[in-house]
């Protein structure tokens, strides 16, 4: 192969793999990597080879297929197969919110210092306030209820 068909080879390459990498698997994985690789390969060769003027158009029509096909990643809205389209609106540990301050419960596991309490029909995990260990079984009230947390301390 001459010199001109092997730059123009991996431009070509580097062309493809972009494509690839913007339309099939966006994200900079494995198809980028090779097109850039193949890109600043054609680059490397040509100067290398062909000397500085050719190295230097080579470089420079690189740029600018790069930069076309930046643009037109931006504008075809490429990064939309990244985005999450639905949205979340499930609450965690809801049962939180029927709790409430001086309500009394027993333990369903150990508090080691979080575990898992039953208050009237409802469990909901909590905090041991003081932070140590309480034995499953053991009744315990409620010290506080701060942002879906719930804290009790045993009744002694």
């Amino acid at each position: 192969m001459t010199p001109t068909l092997i730059i123009i080879t991996l431009v070509l390459v580097g062309i493809l793999m972009m494509l690839i990498e913007f339309l099939l698997t966006p994200g900079m994985g494995f198809a980028g990597i090779i097109g850039l690789a193949s890109f600043v390969g054609a680059c490397v060769y040509a100067f290398i080879v062909e000397g500085t003027q050719t190295g230097t158009i080579v470089t420079a029509v690189v740029a600018v297929i790069v930069i076309i096909l930046f643009i037109w990643m931006l504008r075809g809205k490429t990064w939309k197969k990244l985005e999450q389209q639905e949205q979340i609106d499930v609450k965690t540990n809801t049962e939180v919110e029927k709790v409430k301050v001086g309500d009394k419960g027993v333990t369903l596991s150990r508090l080691v210092p979080i575990g898992k309490v039953k208050f009237d029909g409802v469990s909901c995990e909590v905090h041991n306030a003081d932070g140590s260990f309480v034995d499953p079984g053991v009744e315990v009230e409620v010290t506080a209820v701060e942002d879906n947390e719930v804290f009790v301390k045993p009744i002694k």
